[in-house]
């Protein structure tokens, strides 16, 4: 039998409803052998996620307040969803256990407490889908290990959860956290039920991650922007990777990580259509053919250029690394470097550059003499991607003239090395529609 290893989030575990889709989709396939799930999430979009009340009720107890009250409505949840599965599972012990030591937390160790309250969310859920399910409970805090600095311990990891898994048959593990050496809980950030998800999956030596979420998986572009995105069927490693970076979201960016070192497939599925195939993430060594010729399109808005043009600079040894040690010295990290014979240009974020423009610029112009130097705000940066168009003639003409037809002008032209992206830099009030066209250029209806 193989395994593969499944990560519900918080919203396939709002409630008992939802709990009763995830133990259907477990027992549909015997090879789901290892659980990993989130905090209860949001029921409406006026609801609270659990793991927020629990934040909160740390931030009481640290400014002296009473958490009672919030405390009450996580319990009242948790005992609702318990009765309403018609478990017996005692979870008041539980419940009063993780109540004293919130109270506790303001003589807690700096840096404990909130990650304590905050993890108690995933634990707590993981009690009750394991009882739910029939299967063992392994506490994350005996598996996941942080050093004493709260680093992650990759490899200590690793071989702990293999050696624990092993005496397991199904198991349930919390997602979001794990402990320090003296057994302090450490979380990791936000959405880290996704890299617990991963490092199980490793650990398992699974033949597919599961990520259960609320949607069937990555679409080609924005749904705000592009009205009803085809989805992406499947993907690679690396193309995840750069949409991820330039604004797609659905799987934890660090998540990949893990299972990409394990040449272990991921794949994002939705909760409420589990038919539905969803998304697979695959080795980057695997054919892989899309139908438009794309992965997908992704972009973030708020970047500034800075051009310099400088005589003869290519002759110059050394002009480069002068250029971005000011950016370095000045601690702004840049996102694109694009340059000709006698140009180059630097893509910051505008959060990075605001504050001290004008000393950076002050500096290039002592340290690097550019014969002109421009500052272009107000810039998008738009990512094609495809492992494909590298091969295909005809792919960037085809996603100029879509710009050109759409009358909106690119400012800027990078292509990554590994030439499976194309970036263009356009004004930020033509964001929404470059992405459009570049969409239906090569997305046919």
């Amino acid at each position: 039998m193989g395994v593969k290893v499944a990560k519900f989030g918080g919203t396939s575990l709002a409630d008992a409803q939802q709990f009763r889709k995830v133990q259907a989709i477990v027992g549909a396939d015997p090879e789901r052998r290892y659980i990993v799930p989130s905090a209860p999430g949001k029921r409406n979009a006026q609801d609270k996620k659990i793991t927020d009340l629990l934040y909160l009720c740390h931030a009481h107890v640290q400014q002296e307040l009473p958490f009672d009250e919030v405390f009450d409505l996580i319990a009242g949840r948790c005992l609702q969803i318990v009765a309403d599965l018609g478990l017996k599972l005692d979870l008041q012990p539980h419940l009063e256990q993780v109540r004293k030591q919130i109270a506790r937390s303001g003589s807690m160790p700096h840096g404990g407490a909130p990650d304590y309250a905050a993890s108690r969310g995933e634990y707590l859920s993981g009690l009750i889908l394991a009882d739910l399910l029939g299967y063992d409970f392994i506490d994350a805090a005996e598996v996941i290990l942080f050093d004493e600095h709260g680093s992650f311990d990759a490899e200590g990891t690793q071989d702990k959860v293999r050696k624990r898994l092993a005496k397991h048959e199904r198991a349930v593990i919390p997602g979001f956290y794990g402990a320090t050496p003296r057994g302090q809980v450490k979380t990791f950030s936000r959405g880290g039920s996704d890299i617990s998800g991963a490092i199980i999956a490793r650990g398992a030596g699974a033949s597919v991650y599961e990520n259960w979420t609320d949607v069937c998986g990555l679409l080609m572009a924005d749904p705000r922007v592009v009205p009803n995105p085809r989805n992406i069927d499947v993907i690679t490693y690396r193309e995840l990777r750069e949409l991820a970076y330039m604004g797609a979201t659905v799987l934890h960016d660090e998540a990949i990580f893990p299972v990409r070192l394990a040449g272990i497939p991921v794949n994002i599925r939705n909760t409420n259509e589990p038919e539905h195939p969803g998304t697979r993430i695959v080795r980057d060594a695997e054919p892989v053919q899309h139908k438009a010729g794309i992965s997908g399109i992704a972009g973030r808005k708020d970047f500034t250029v800075i051009a310099l043009e400088k005589a003869l600079m290519n002759s110059e040894i050394g002009f480069g690394r002068r250029l971005l040690s000011v950016f370095e010295d000045h601690g702004v990290s840049y996102e694109h470097t694009p340059s000709g014979i006698d140009t180059m240009s630097v893509v910051v974020a505008d959060a990075q550059i605001k504050s001290s423009l004008d000393a950076v610029l002050a500096d290039i112009r002592a340290r690097c003499q550019p014969d002109a130097l421009e500052v272009h705000p107000h810039m998008a940066l738009i990512a094609t991607v495809g492992r494909g168009m590298a091969r295909t003639p005809g792919s960037a003409a085809k996603l100029f003239a879509a710009l050109a037809t759409a009358g909106i002008n690119i400012r800027m032209i990078d292509q990554g090395s590994s030439e499976i992206n194309i970036i263009v830099g356009v004004a930020t009030k033509d964001f929404e529609p470059a992405v459009r066209a570049i969409y239906k250029a090569f997305v046919s209806d």
